[in-house]
């Protein structure tokens, strides 16, 4: 019997060095980022999709989709988001939650596939994307475990801890796992988005 995966789009970034907002709100290509990456996850492969992120969920009405928030660890950085989703999916009966970051708008369409088996995540050119990674369920409470001590909040260290294996992704044009951090990266990235929605993911 195959896993159940359900899946987040973690839009919680303070996006600082874009002067603040919400990143995946950002248009590229005539649509939100955030739209682009619901694009390539198949609701029929998944028991649900969520949207992770604090303050107004009413700024993600439009997506039809839950809005969970950090709960009693916002603050806490992305690890935060991670356990949120964890329990959020372990009740839906999930074995495994699948995260993307929401400034990632080229990512590819076989993620779960390529990711599965849990724990995984993706990696390209020898760099791992921690955040773009299937998340056995199992271990919510080892997370919440570390978030409730004091200490750092190192998703590679937590990632490399429950012995998370890295999927290498190709590298063509551009990187498919291209995130947007700075008004830089968005000018990129809006060059980009004929080639990339046009022709297809690399």
């Amino acid at each position: 019997m195959s896993d159940r995966v359900a899946a987040i789009v973690l839009a919680g970034g303070a996006a600082r060095r874009m002067g603040g907002g919400d990143k995946p709100l950002l248009t590229v290509g005539s649509r939100s980022i955030l739209a682009h990456i619901l694009d390539l996850l198949d609701p029929a492969a998944f028991v649900g999709r969520a949207i992770v992120a604090n303050g107004d969920p009413a700024r993600f009405a439009a997506f039809g989709l839950p809005v969970i928030d950090d709960g009693a660890f916002a603050g806490q950085g992305p690890l935060a988001g991670i356990l949120a989703g964890m329990i959020w999916a372990r009740g839906l009966g999930a074995d495994a939650v699948m995260s993307i970051p929401g400034d990632t708008p080229f990512a590819p369409t076989d993620l779960l596939a390529a990711l599965t088996p849990a724990p995984a995540c993706s990696a390209t050119l020898g760099q791992a994307h921690h955040l773009v990674a299937l998340w056995p369920v199992r271990e919510a409470e080892r997370l919440r475990a570390l978030l409730s001590t004091p200490g750092p909040r190192h998703v590679a260290r937590f990632a490399e801890a429950i012995g998370m294996r890295q999927v290498d992704f190709p590298v063509g044009k551009w990187d498919p796992f291209t995130n947007i951090n700075s008004p830089a990266d968005l000018m990129q990235a809006r060059g980009l988005a004929d080639q990339a929605f046009t022709k297809g993911r690399s």
